[in-house]
């Protein structure tokens, strides 16, 4: 940031460093009236000034308004970008036409307004907002446009200003970045509106996009959760028939604020003068960071800046390459584990044939609208019912989110460019088949439990890397319930993966019992639990690798029994009565662990004793000491 400060400082200085002094012909110009170069316009508060200058290190001369009133007088518009006049002999006049006209010393036009109507006693004025209207018939007072400039901007956005779509006249309001320091003609990156049914605002690059905004959630913008906590402006946005854009003003009337789209950096910052530091200061830029690069994780992926990678798969998606998705390329995004169940059966009628559901992601920004389609009256519940019945509705959520949530936005095709915000976005509905909407309601439930215990969820694509992908060469083990697996995380520890097997009896109960009971047990003999992971049909346990494995091996083994003469075997005892003393009475909870036998006793490098695999225990309240069960549990 503040090299981006920086860098700015400097460019605002060149870009005026060569207006020379001028003389100002106060705030306006009648008609026939000529304005020379070395004259200039200075609005009524004296806080902007039109006139020429030659940008950064060229000796072309260009039509401008600059900041006056502030220290450093950076340009926020030029008129005749894309054709400089040679030398001093540019003049500005307004005929009587009402169209304001530029032209050169051999008096050929360089630049010209194009108003359509009849003008009436025009006057060209430099109003306090920086925006250079032609008024008809007696001026500001008129409220008679004819031209103004803030219809036509270049690369800075002024409060007061547009942004967006003129849908009668197919009119648009956008801000184009300067080609360079020393050109300010268009350049490749803009900011403006991307129309589709729930439009968004988007910064492109040339006809791509590079990073979007979002649409307009009722709040804020779905990628800029931040502007919501604005204290010193004021965001207006409207949408109807004839036009859609934003425009933003001061609260208090005192701030001096300019957004710029900067083509060196690549980024669109929202500036702020300070007066007492005499100096521009960056209060948000986009992109912010980069989850913030268009499409950067692909189809269903979500992009994370504090986990790493900073792409993943969303629930009930995995990687389309795993190959390329290890090697950092995440544009191929993510597939589903499962397929959707829906087909039509009511073409055009809304009828599906589906056993599909939705599973509610939080804190998202809003994938890209391009296919979308927006109901305005309709609510969540009508909406979800909608989307359902169409098979090729993949999410839906509110179109607006304030005053509890109204409107019904859906999207159709794959969902690109989602961003998870530490705090703030929007929840989103995504079509997932019923048994993955199930499971997934289950890892949302886990997760909240996760969270308040600090356990962490294991992706897939992580456990298959540390196990080979469950090679035989590193099983370690067979219970019950499944399959044990040795595994290498990179860079960390050695682990036990617990890979339930999808015929066991342990189903998604058991599962969480587990999972639920020894998230919190710390004693130094219970195996302590790493992690889990649920994901397509894998249900995972991630334990501390042991190293001498179960207590059976030992026993039944005529050569390693050997090693365990009796004040060993006293140790071991010893130590599994301490295990369930601390679960019997010294734990939160009373916990039975039901099913202890030597097959579940590891040993570690020193052959002390640790209880693993509480699928089967039960809990019982910390001053209960009897209970029954319902069904037969154990070996």
């Amino acid at each position: 940031m503040d090299v981006l400060h920086s860098m700015f400082i400097m460019v605002a200085y060149v870009l005026v460093s060569s207006v020379k002094a001028s003389m100002a012909v106060n705030d306006s110009i009648g008609v026939s009236q000529f304005m020379s170069d070395g004259m200039t316009l200075v609005s009524q508060d004296g806080m902007f000034e039109l006139g020429f200058f030659s940008p950064g290190n060229s000796t072309k001369r260009y039509l401008g308004i600059w900041y006056k009133k502030v220290a450093m007088h950076a340009v926020v518009w030029v008129a005749n970008r894309v054709n400089p006049i040679n030398g001093n002999s540019g003049k500005l006049t307004l005929d009587n036409t009402g169209n304001i006209i530029l032209i050169s010393n051999n008096g050929s036009v360089v630049w010209s307004t194009t108003s359509q109507r009849e003008p009436l006693n025009p006057v060209a004025h430099l109003m306090d907002s920086g925006n250079l209207v032609v008024w008809n018939d007696g001026g500001s007072d008129s409220n008679d446009i004819l031209w103004q400039s803030f219809d036509y901007p270049t690369d800075t956005y002024l409060l007061g200003m547009k942004l967006g779509r003129d849908l009668q006249n197919g009119f648009e309001w956008r801000i184009t970045s300067w080609k360079s320091v020393d050109d300010p003609s268009p350049g490749n990156f803009s900011l403006g509106l991307a129309l589709s049914d729930y439009p968004e605002f988007a910064i492109m690059n040339g006809t791509k996009k590079f990073s979007q905004i979002g649409p307009w959630n009722g709040l804020y913008y779905s990628g800029l959760p931040s502007l919501n906590a604005y204290s010193d402006i004021e965001i207006s946005y409207v949408s109807n028939q004839k036009e859609i854009y934003y425009t933003f003003s001061s609260k208090n009337g005192s701030v001096i604020s300019r957004t710029v789209i900067n083509q060196t950096s690549k980024v669109l910052s929202r500036y702020v003068w300070v007066e007492k530091a005499q100096t521009w200061r960056i209060y948000e830029s986009l992109p912010g960071d980069v989850c913030d690069n268009f499409g950067l994780c692909g189809a269903y992926g979500s992009c994370i800046t504090t986990s790493a990678p900073i792409c993943q798969c969303l629930k009930g998606f995995r990687p389309k390459s795993a190959e390329a998705w290890n090697s950092s390329n995440w544009a191929q995004g993510c597939v589903r584990d499962e397929s959707l169940s829906c087909t039509d059966i009511g073409e055009g009628i809304g009828i599906a044939n589906t056993t599909d559901g939705f599973f509610k992601f939080e804190g998202l920004k809003l994938p890209d609208t391009q296919h979308t389609r927006l109901l305005q009256n309709l609510d969540i519940h009508g909406c979800s019912a909608l989307c359902l019945n169409n098979c090729s509705c993949m999410a839906y959520t509110n179109s607006d989110i304030s005053g509890g949530g109204h409107g019904c936005v859906m999207w159709f095709g794959d969902l690109i460019d989602i961003k998870l915000f530490q705090s703030g976005g929007q929840d989103l509905y995504i079509r997932m088949p019923a048994s993955e909407s199930e499971k997934s309601k289950m890892q949302e439930y886990m997760e909240g439990y996760v969270d308040d215990t600090d356990l962490p969820l294991f992706d897939l694509l992580t456990i298959n890397i540390a196990t080979d992908k469950f090679s035989l060469n590193n099983k370690i083990g067979q219970g019950g319930f499944g399959p044990v697996y040795k595994g290498k995380l990179a860079h960390g520890p050695e682990i036990a993966v617990k890979r339930l097997s999808r015929s066991s009896g342990q189903g998604m109960a058991e599962f969480i019992t587990e999972v639920k009971l020894i998230a919190k047990l710390q004693h130094r003999n219970l195996v302590k639990l790493l992690g889990c992971c649920i994901q397509g049909e894998e249900k995972l346990l991630v334990y501390e690798y042991v190293v001498n494995g179960s207590l059976d091996t030992f026993i039944f083994d005529q050569t390693k029994s050997k090693l365990l003469d009796w004040p060993r075997r006293f140790h071991i005892i010893f130590g599994v009565a301490r295990g369930l003393l601390y679960l019997h009475q010294d734990s939160r909870l009373r916990i039975i662990h039901r099913d202890l036998k030597a097959s579940n006793i590891l040993l570690d490098d020193k052959l002390n004793p640790k209880i693993s695999d509480f699928g089967m225990a039960k809990t019982f309240g910390g001053d209960q000491t009897e209970g029954n069960t319902n069904r037969v549990v154990g070996t």
